[in-house]
């Protein structure tokens, strides 16, 4: 009889990918690889409502740097904007409108940054 479960969090690692099993930041598989867009790419700020209850977040894509900078340039950001957020799939969230804060700094840090959406 074949195992239909598998293991998603241990108290000794913490959270398992469910691809190759090992700690989500030991995990050599494809299932958390990103693309990374090429450098000069233009970083995208929106800001979208969809799906929180019409409460708006601040959305940076296209960020061209691996995974733990973008965590790195996250925690900056909310502490910069006062506000909570995380990161999904490369995108960085920060709760509220800080569209312009977070593109003026970006624009200080070299990236190059532009409002998207209406």
């Amino acid at each position: 009889m074949k195992k239909h479960s598998s293991l998603v969090y241990s108290t000794d690692s913490g959270r398992l990918c469910p691809g190759c099993e090992q700690p989500v930041t030991k995990c050599q598989c494809k299932a958390t690889q990103l693309e990374i867009p090429p450098p000069g790419s233009t970083v995208k700020i929106k800001r979208e409502t969809k799906g929180r209850k019409g409460k708006g977040v601040t959305l940076i894509e296209g960020l061209p740097l691996p995974l733990p900078e973008i965590e790195k340039l996250a925690k900056v950001l909310k502490a910069k904007c006062s506000s909570g957020g995380t990161v999904k799939a490369g995108v960085i969230e920060i709760q509220g409108d800080h569209r312009t804060l977070v593109q003026d700094y970006l624009k200080a840090e070299g990236f190059t940054a532009k409002l998207a959406g209406g």
